[in-house]
């Protein structure tokens, strides 16, 4: 009975020092040293909703917005992954299809293949800065604006993730059809 007793206490004080504690220690770490991060990365508009999470890729589909690129668990944040088909699956290769037809691609202006191909996780939130250009054009048209402009914001809102090392630079869509929508889009 003494060893029982024993062992339900040595059970307990490592499930509070393993579990409560350690839990409890990398929290406050977190909320001290990134607390953004630790948080989600989770951006609101001015009365405080929320938004959204800058790591996670949200659906939009109106022309009036950049669109990410397609998520092969329909941008369910509850559970990243790929797709898991073959390049030679004929689903693959329709859905392909479809979001080339959706961007009005062609032969002379072909689509980025980024855009018609989901991420490894389904919920890359970024497309590259050359990506968003492709969209610009019918981001302007829709919004009624000129293209320029919206080229700038692009340009503005695009950043290398690898500092100098990174040849790309990437463009969050999520920020980017927040300062779309802002009303000053010049930030």
């Amino acid at each position: 009975m003494k060893s029982l007793i024993a062992s339900i206490r040595l059970v307990a004080a490592t499930m509070l020092v393993c579990v409560a504690g350690y839990t409890a220690l990398i929290l406050a770490v977190g909320q001290i040293v990134t607390p953004d991060t630790a948080n989600g990365s989770l951006l609101m508009d001015q009365d405080g909703k929320i938004i959204g999470s800058r790591l996670i890729a949200q659906r939009f589909e109106q022309p009036r917005y950049f669109w990410p690129r397609p998520s092969a668990v329909d941008y369910d944040g509850a559970g990243a992954g790929g797709s898991n088909k073959s390049p030679t699956s004929s689903a693959l290769t329709e859905r392909a299809r479809q979001v080339v037809v959706q961007h009005g691609a062609s032969a002379d202006r072909p689509l980025p293949a980024e855009l018609a191909a989901a991420s490894g996780g389904g919920l890359d939130p970024h497309i590259s800065e050359h990506a968003a250009r492709y969209q610009a054009e019918r981001v302007a048209k829709a919004r009624g604006v000129p293209q320029s402009q919206v080229e700038a914001l692009i340009k503005r809102q695009a950043f290398a993730p690898g500092g100098f090392f990174t040849p790309d630079r990437l463009v969050n869509v999520l920020e980017l059809n927040l300062a779309l929508d802002s009303p000053d889009p010049k930030q």
